[in-house]
This record gives C-alpha cells, sequence and structure tokens, in this order.
C-alpha cells in the first residue's frame, strides 16, 4: 500500500501541491488533470525524484525515500520521454537496463522474451528501435519498466502522440497488468482512463479535487447535462449562457451539449453525465475559454 501525507511542494512562494493526503491499493489509478497541474510533480515525488516540501509518502508504512534501493526494487516507471539507443534492438535494450538493475544473464533470457510477448513485439525482437511506431517505442517502454516485476506501476503520459488503434491497445495492456499491482496513469487524456480506470484523481489549484469512481463523479453532474440544436446565429449568444462540452453541425442548425444548473428549457433533451463532461466542468476555467478534452476514441 501507498500512501501520500499531508505532501506539499512548493518552490520559492509557488506552491504546486499542497497538503496532499491519498492512498493507493492494487488496481488502476487515473490521474487526471489538464498540462501544468501539478502531475509530474506527484509522479516524480512518488518516483523520489524529487522531495516533498513538507509531509511523507510512505509504501507499506516506510518512508520510500529512507528505503532507498529497496523501494526502487517494487516500482517501475515511464516516464513522458524516455531514453534509449535507436540502433538498439528492444532485446539489446532490455538487456543492458536488465544488466544494470542486477538482474543475473539467465533471469534475462527468461524473462526478457517473456516481456516482449507481453507487450506484443515478440516478432520484433531483434529489429532496430529506430524503424519503430511512437506506440512500439512505448511498449518498450512498458517492458522496461517491467523489468523487476514491479508491484507499483507509474505512468507519466503515457500515450502523448500515439494514434487511437495504439491507444486501444495501451490501455488494454495495462488493465491485465494491473490485475495483481497498482498502476498509476497520469494523463489530461480522458479517454486514456474513462475505460479503465478503478479510480480518478483530479488535482486543481494545487489540490485533490476528487479520488472517487467516475460513477460518483460524474452523478454531481445528474440532472444537468443537456442536448439541444441551437441555430448558427444563435450560438455565440447560448455559449455566454452555458458551458459548451461538444458542439456539432446537424442538419443546418449546431447540436450543443451543455450544462445547465438551472431552469431546463422543456425542448432540452437531458443525457446522462460522463467523465469528460465531469473534467471539462471543473477545468472551465482554465486556458482560454472553452477546454475540450480528446475523445478521438
Amino acid at each position: 500500500m501507498l500512501t501520500i501525507n499531508d505532501v506539499s511542494k512548493k518552490y520559492g512562494s509557488h506552491t504546486v501541491l499542497n497538503e496532499i493526503d491519498l492512498e493507493f491499493t492494487h488496481g488502476v489509478y487515473g490521474l487526471l488533470a489538464p498540462n501544468g497541474a501539478g502531475k509530474t510533480t506527484l509522479i516524480k515525488m512518488l518516483t523520489t525524484l524529487l522531495y516533498p516540501s513538507s509531509g511523507a509518502i510512505l509504501y507499506k508504512g516506510q518512508d520510500i525515500y529512507s528505503m532507498g534501493e529497496h523501494y526502487r526494487d517494487v516500482i517501475g516507471y515511464l516516464p513522458q520521454q524516455f531514453g534509449f539507443y535507436k540502433n538498439n534492438s528492444p532485446y539489446q535494450y532490455l538487456h543492458y537496463l536488465a544488466a544494470l538493475k542486477g538482474l543475473k544473464k539467465k533471469e534475462m533470457d527468461q524473462k526478457i522474451p517473456e516481456l516482449l510477448k507481453l507487450v506484443a513485439l515478440e516478432d520484433v525482437m531483434k529489429k532496430k528501435m529506430r524503424t519503430f511506431s511512437g506506440g512500439m517505442i512505448q511498449r518498450v517502454g512498458i517492458a522496461q519498466a517491467m523489468l523487476n516485476d514491479p508491484q507499483l506501476l507509474i505512468l507519466d503520459e503515457p500515450t502523448a502522440g500515439l494514434d487511437p488503434k495504439e491507444r486501444v491497445r495501451f490501455r488494454n495492456l495495462l488493465s491485465e497488468l494491473a490485475r495483481n499491482r497498482t498502476v498509476i496513469l497520469s494523463t489530461h487524456i480522458v479517454s486514456d482512463v474513462e475505460s479503465i480506470a478503478n479510480e480518478i484523481i483530479m488535482i486543481k489549484n494545487g489540490e485533490i479535487r476528487y479520488k472517487d469512481s467516475i460513477a460518483n463523479i460524474c452523478s454531481e453532474l445528474e440532472g444537468k447535462v443537456f442536448e439541444t440544436e441551437v441555430a448558427f446565429p444563435d450560438v455565440d449568444q447560448f455559449r455566454q449562457h452555458y458551458l459548451s462540452l461538444s458542439e456539432r453541425q446537424d442538419n443546418g442548425a449546431m447540436v450543443i451539449r451543455f450544462i445547465a444548473e438551472k431552469n431546463a428549457d422543456l425542448n432540452w433533451l437531458q443525457v446522462r453525465p460522463t467523465l469528460e463532461d465531469a473534467f471539462l466542468y471543473q477545468y472551465q476555467d482554465v486556458g482560454s475559454g472553452h477546454y475540450y478534452a480528446d475523445r478521438s476514441v
């Protein structure tokens, strides 16, 4: 079990995270927030790359920073970008990393083919990675994070730049890996977590806004999400009164999905809230105007 007790991170007078309390057991946890909200800072503290300004992070009751190598033996980490030699094959790359981790040759020879099969790269394990797609490289990244069979797998924006097919494959792989371990997936892409996460964690203004199931998070918008047709000349005015979640053209009008917190019109169609709706509602003041999440898959 991984616990975060009253953790804050400050840079001078700027507070990135403020008095965070979290607890993780087995399953997939989606750390969901826009870029710049503090996700990567939290991930770097969980991997001991950063120290908190105050508070404690514990693994099975022990401070992770005092555990040293014993803690690093139980975690696997895939950063946003990881270094590799393009002229290496996945097999060579994983052998190199396994040697750095202290694995014996007999153990490497057995484990590396198993991992490459797990991430569906067994047919290209001897090919140079310079020929690989972004999705294939990310699967090599998962394999390297799994070399020590970690109990805690931490992934920072792992699907950035992947096409929809690769992202589906990636999510299916994470679901498989989470059967007997903790997976923490940091992302700003709603679709990456809505189908696989046991719980969603949202960070806003340096604090935890939610740590709950998708169903419970969405229930807060029950009865507030609608769709309606709006004539093109009236769209701008409509946006000034309601939070637009998505828009599409249909039969010479704009069909708008939106949030109305009171005074619902009888002509509006009430629809079931989704995680994307909740995300857009929570972060409507982030960036400029409307914040649209990615729902390409």
